[in-house]
């Protein structure tokens, strides 16, 4: 009877070794892949006049203390980004969708430029975006409406071009904001846009938008603003 019981008895502590082990180097895993990340985003970064990155993201140091990055208190996860107003120039790799867990991206007011990654459609649990004023080109794709959580979303003063994505709001349940003035947008202003029926606040000045208001806009009931200055939107 003791034998057994002592047997038991190792045979728990066992198991309970192996979930520790494999617990800590799951975890481990998981913060390696936000730094591999984050230093991926780095070297995609040719200027950083302040010396932000430069001095401050290092391997000696963890990632969790990094000027303009937040871990969770639980899992030590990345889920704050916030470069805001850092005067960085470069591109934003695809990497960047590794960060899982990432709930705010904030790369405003910086020289960035290029295409968006599609990669960032990994990011699930991201409810605020902001890149506004820096250099982005390219068309705005309909995967820019694959964040569930997202309730702001700012592109403005950059040089996307061509129509809005008609079906932009079919997966964004939660906008509250959107922005995408002071771009080089064409075309109507399509009804899917008021598919986002919590939207309080909409911003579509300085593109080159056309054509009639659709009348659909009354089904947005919390609708605050909508700016459409300079567009020939009737």
């Amino acid at each position: 009877m003791m034998e057994n019981t002592r047997s038991i008895t190792a045979l728990m502590m066992a198991v309970l070794l192996l979930h520790f082990v494999v617990s800590f180097s799951t975890k481990t895993t998981d913060i390696n892949t936000d730094q591999s990340t984050l230093l991926a985003l780095k070297a995609h970064v040719v200027s950083d006049p302040q010396n932000f990155l430069t001095t401050n993201w290092s391997v000696y140091t963890s990632i969790c203390n990094w000027v303009g990055v937040t871990c969770g208190s639980g899992h030590q996860r990345v889920k704050v980004l916030d470069l805001f107003n850092m005067s960085l120039s470069g591109t934003i790799p695809p990497d960047i969708g590794n960060l899982s867990f990432l709930t705010w991206l904030d790369i405003g007011y910086n020289n960035f430029q290029g295409l968006l990654p599609v990669q960032l459609t990994n990011l699930h649990r991201l409810n605020f975006i902001s890149m506004s004023d820096n250099n982005f080109y390219g068309e705005i794709s309909s995967w820019i409406g694959y964040f569930p959580k997202l309730q702001c979303l700012s592109m403005s003063n950059n040089s996307f071009t061509g129509p809005i994505p008609s079906d932009m709001c079919d997966r964004l349940p939660t906008l509250k904001e959107l922005y995408l003035s002071d771009n080089k947008l064409s075309g109507k202003i399509p009804i899917g846009l008021f598919k986002c029926k919590v939207i309080q606040n909409i911003s579509l000045a300085f593109n080159n938008l056309e054509g009639i208001l659709p009348e659909e806009i009354g089904n947005l009931k919390m609708l605050r603003t909508l700016d459409l200055r300079d567009n020939q939107i009737q």
